[in-house]
């Protein structure tokens, strides 16, 4: 079972700087802890100096890490705000089939609204839903 972590990074940042990632730690941990045999694929943890990459390694870094979006059973977008680069993901994961869940505020977004198989409003009601089991169910009938 492979888990897609995607999520605000820069979003609407005008420097080089990246929004907190410690969304990434809480979903992880909490995956990690109630899902048995769970993968994360996660972009920053494989890539954690990226804004510092040269233009090449980065395009292949961007290119890479979103084709990975389509190849995994779940894919779990947090977006506090809009991101590019996560609708991007998600859009290729959509294309693949994939089960998305977003944690937004933005449920009226199209992006959102036509990729996502559903919506949670936040990032403490995703972790109750893989503290209770739900989101298990969800992976074991998607990678089975």
């Amino acid at each position: 079972m492979r888990v897609f972590i995607a999520g605000i990074m820069q979003g609407d940042r005008q420097d080089r700087l990246i929004d907190s990632q410690d969304y990434r730690l809480r979903i992880s941990h909490a995956l990690q802890t109630h899902i048995p045999g769970v993968e994360m694929v996660d972009p920053w943890a494989l890539n954690p100096n990226s804004v510092q990459y040269d233009d090449q390694r980065a395009r292949d870094t961007f290119i890479t890490m979103t084709k990975l979006a389509s190849d995994v059973d779940l894919l779990i977008a947090y977006l506090p705000k809009p991101s590019m680069g996560t609708a991007m993901e998600m859009w290729e994961a959509y294309l693949a089939n994939v089960y998305i869940i977003a944690v937004t505020p933005l449920q009226h977004h199209w992006a959102i609204r036509f990729t996502a198989n559903e919506v949670l409003p936040d990032l403490d009601t995703l972790v109750a839903d893989i503290e209770n089991g739900r989101i298990g169910h969800i992976l074991n009938g998607r990678s089975g």
